[in-house]
């Protein structure tokens, strides 16, 4: 499948390939790909938005193929996709001819003896004719479905959890392309890394800066430290913690270290320990941490949140953070492909990861001390619900209720924001406080 002159196309191809066949996730098979590319930048720009695009609107695709191709799995999977990111191009990329797009297809069909052919007659087929109205699904659900590709199941999800009305905006929302995001780390920078980043500030975070696109990872800044990469949305947590700086913190669930380094940056003589349960990822945090100048607050550790009482005991913490492993619905403009894992539609299961974790480190926490509890997913289960059913069970603990200068994203005292009001990622923060 690799071309001996790589081209932009056939290298989406081949990612799209690693993606929808072997599980890969498209954020790091990309970088991966891209990083021993010898492609310009142009067309590295160019691969991105084939990956992503065809990700993000692979049930769209599907259902236009399917008018047009009669029995799907009697194709080669790499023809399929190949269809599948041609017909993106199509239907949304304005700035590339039809014709271009068939040739290119064409060429990287005809490793495979005929099915140069067949790919022009079918592109030839979507390109020339007028397609298929999605208007005419009848049943709603399918039908949104389709227009904004999300499975059914999250459609009917969504409608349920926040109305018609409210839930169409979130599915527009996910189909837009993702701002790019970061926090500045020290608070009196805001100003001068917006001049020379020609951002604007968040209207969440008030050391965040975000731009409808744009590459912070290169720029002088991020190297120096002075700025990291964090959606505005997640900046928001390690605030509430209201550290005075020498508090021992637990971060339960640090990884990749985001929230790890914002809470150290908050100490003085006070250590934040990250938990994680893998190695790659513990160096992640420790690399995080060293390029934002706060190594010498972070202690590592790798241990299952699960049995932190087990190691730590009572009474270790002023101060923890579980920012839980959950179904990122949150993240669906950002990570595409996670609405096609049909694990995280489980969340019930995952609801009982996050209580174990909170039933568990709850018991190292000092009295007077607080948990901020935080996830990056939508839905009630691994959230409010989450709340009450950690409440219920520990009547030494009450509710903090959150505030912020945005009412919208609050809601029972915690802080919801869903993507379509900021055009962050989806998030979620509560707080509970151990009275006794």
């Amino acid at each position: 499948m690799v071309n001996k002159k790589e081209t932009a196309r056939g290298l989406a191809l081949a990612i799209l390939g690693q993606v929808f066949d072997e599980g890969a996730y498209a954020n790091l098979a990309l970088n991966q790909a891209l990083k021993t590319s010898s492609l310009s930048e142009k067309d590295k720009g160019l691969v991105t938005e084939l990956v992503y695009g065809t990700v993000m609107r692979k049930i769209t695709l599907e259902w236009y193929l399917a008018h047009v191709i009669e029995d799907r799995d009697k194709l080669d999977s790499w023809v399929y996709y190949l269809l599948m990111v041609s017909l993106y191009q199509i239907l949304y990329l304005d700035k590339i001819p039809n014709h271009a797009i068939v040739n290119e297809a064409v060429e990287l069909a005809k490793k495979s003896r005929g099915t140069d052919k067949f790919v022009n007659a079918i592109l030839r087929k979507l390109a020339d004719n007028e397609l298929p109205a999605i208007e005419s699904i009848k049943r709603k659900n399918k039908r949104l479905s389709v227009q904004y590709s999300l499975p059914v199941w999250l459609v009917k999800k969504l409608m349920d959890e926040y109305g018609e009305e409210r839930a169409i905006k979130i599915f527009e929302s996910l189909l837009l392309r993702n701002k790019a995001s970061v926090r500045v780390t020290n608070p009196q920078d805001v100003e001068i890394i917006k001049e020379e980043t020609g951002a604007e500030p968040s209207l969440l975070s008030e050391v965040g800066l975000v731009k409808a696109s744009g590459h912070f990872a290169g720029t002088e800044s991020f190297k120096e430290g002075r700025l990291t990469i964090q959606d505005e949305s997640s900046q928001l947590v390690a605030p509430t913690l209201a550290l005075q700086g020498d508090e021992a913190v637990l971060d339960a669930c640090a990884a990749p270290g985001g929230k790890t380094a914002h809470i150290a940056s908050y100490l003085t003589t006070g250590t934040v320990t990250a938990l994680d349960l893998y190695d790659h990822k513990l160096a992640l945090i420790e690399e995080n941490a060293a390029r934002l100048g706060v190594a010498d607050k972070v202690i590592t550790k790798k241990l299952d949140a699960r049995e932190v009482y087990q190691e730590f005991g009572a009474d270790a913490f002023d101060k923890i953070l579980v920012d839980a492993p959950c179904s990122g619905i949150g993240l669906l403009r950002r990570k595409p492909d996670i609405k096609y894992n049909k694990e995280i539609a489980d969340f019930k299961a995952l609801q009982q990861i996050q209580l174990e974790i909170l039933n568990n480190v709850c018991q190292s926490l000092r009295k007077g001390g607080i948990i901020t509890y935080s996830t990056c997913t939508i839905v009630a289960e691994e959230n409010h619900q989450v709340v009450e059913a950690f409440l219920a069970k520990h009547p030494n603990f009450k509710q903090v209720r959150l505030e912020h200068k945005r009412k919208d994203i609050l809601q029972d005292g915690c802080i919801l924001i869903t993507p379509e009001l900021y055009g962050s990622d989806g998030f979620f923060i509560s707080q509970f406080q151990r009275i006794s």
